[in-house]
């Protein structure tokens, strides 16, 4: 049964947070049962610790007797032994239909000068192919080459996940059976004031922002994805964000380095740019395995150690790629109590008491949001950390022009591509800074891999002088470059 008002009320005057009913009597029944259903949804023991953590008192700084840099396994080389055993185990496990695929995908695109949902973008330079698209053609690829099912669990926020699923059905899942495409919705969190208080962005709305990335373990267990796993016997999953284009979704040597090593939740790494380069730091901190956000750094000035050449110390960065086990997001599930929030203080919009939409000039109050590299915390084993090469793993798009941009990733494409093309014989023109100076574009469908464009495309070597494209299907697409 729905709250009633007087359930409500009773709920929030034991809190303090009675005022978010003051315009009651003014809202219409829709309205009514709009406010009431979020009213429902609030975790008042989680929001009543992160108020007096975080808002009433100044939180402490963690300090740590010892900090070292977390043991990485180096970049794959195919030729040692441990990377053949490992992709031969992570190939083994793929077989079986082990694996599932858990992608998180609440952002819109708005930092990327668009509306819609953020794996709706169109990313790809000359066909206009979405994240979302070429996240799915390599699924399709892989499921074709190992003969397999990945189910495909897509956690989406309240803001898109209406527009994300009438894009996958507008595109009819992009070939995928929709029956193994899965989308869950986050919990949204209130947004408080300076005081405490909750905020309203709408006579009978909450201020709120989704959970962050950390939702996601409770949003397995709540949303019925860990049961949906155990009936399809999937164990292990791989997590991956929508906004890294060039992620490998179902890599067998990482898949393999996890499930040979006893992972409950293993993890991707790339060599930090910097010292200050914007990316949190994997390492040991009193032995437990712990991501130090970038904006800490300054807490922990050992994470700014350089070696002679510059390069940090501390060089583990974090790519948000991940795999988890899904008895492991059970088992963190349960204590969930103890996993950390974060505050972000911000320029929230909201309601005054005379019902005026106020637009601060300045950070007024506060969003709270969980980080799923936290999890890391409570794993039992040995850390596994995986090197990757930024280049064919990790381009995150966060903005449209810049660094970590579309910009840039169109120009990483074309570069990465490129030396495929070169691999199997092409010329490819480039500039005098050995960029790419084309653009080129190859369906992950066509070629999942280096090796599989190099083999379909043996014998048949070509030179370009404009804009290439080569699709699904194999067709090669020119255009003036």
């Amino acid at each position: 049964m729905a709250l009633t008002f007087e359930e409500a009320y009773t709920r929030l005057a034991e809190h303090g947070q009675e005022h978010v009913l003051r315009f009651w009597e003014k809202l219409n029944e829709k309205e009514r049962a709009i406010l009431l259903q979020q009213i429902e949804e609030i975790d008042f023991h989680t929001t009543d610790h992160l108020i007096e953590r975080w808002v009433l008192n100044e939180p402490e700084t963690e300090h740590f007797n010892h900090i070292e840099p977390v043991p990485v396994i180096p970049p794959v080389d195919p030729s040692r032994p441990d990377a053949r055993e490992a992709k031969d185990t992570g190939e083994e496990a793929l077989r079986a239909g082990r694996v599932g695929l858990l992608l998180v995908a609440g952002g819109q695109g708005t930092r990327l000068g668009y509306e819609g949902p953020k794996g709706a973008f169109p990313i790809g330079p000359l066909t206009g192919k979405s994240l979302f698209a070429y996240h799915a053609e390599k699924i399709r690829n892989i499921q074709r080459r190992y003969d397999c099912i990945l189910p495909w669990y897509i956690m989406v926020s309240e803001a898109n996940a209406e527009a994300t699923r009438a894009f996958f059905e507008q595109h009819q899942f992009f070939g995928l059976n929709p029956t193994d495409v899965t989308f869950f919705v986050q919990r949204m969190v209130p947004c408080v004031d300076e005081r405490g208080k909750f905020m309203l962005e709408a006579p009978y709305r909450l201020a709120r922002n989704p959970n962050g990335h950390g939702g996601v373990i409770p949003a397995v267990v709540e949303n019925g994805i860990s049961k949906d796993c155990l009936r399809r016997g999937v164990d292990t999953l791989s997590y991956f964000q929508v906004d890294n284009w060039t992620v490998q979704v179902a890599d067998p040597y990482f898949i393999g380095y996890h499930l040979l090593r006893g992972g409950e939740m293993s993890s991707k790494v790339h060599r930090r740019e910097g010292p200050r380069e914007a990316v949190g730091v994997h390492c040991l901190c009193d032995g437990v395995y712990r991501v130090i956000e970038y904006s800490a750094l300054d807490l922990y000035p050992q994470l700014l150690e350089t070696t002679p050449d510059g390069m940090p110390v501390y060089y583990a960065g974090n790519s948000a790629i991940h795999i988890l086990n899904v008895p492991f997001i059970e088992r963190v599930y349960a204590a969930y109590r103890q996993f950390p929030w974060w505050r972000a203080h911000k320029k929230i919009p909201f309601l005054n008491e005379t019902g005026e939409l106020i637009k601060p000039d300045k950070p007024n109050g506060y969003k709270f949001e969980t980080f799923v590299f936290d999890a890391l915390r409570f794993i039992r084993h040995k850390p596994i950390a995986l090197e990757i090469r930024r280049h064919g793993e990790y381009t995150p798009i966060k903005q449209l022009r810049g660094e970590n941009s579309v910009e840039a990733a169109r120009q990483a494409m074309s570069d990465y591509w490129g030396e495929w093309l070169e691999a199997a014989g092409w010329s490819v023109p480039r500039d005098d800074k050995g960029h790419v100076s084309v653009l080129i574009e190859i369906s992950p469908l066509f070629a999942w891999s280096k090796d599989e464009l190099v083999q379909k495309l043996q014998g048949k070597p070509d030179k370009i002088t404009g804009n290439v494209s080569i699709t699904s299907d194999g067709a090669l697409e020119t255009s003036v470059g």
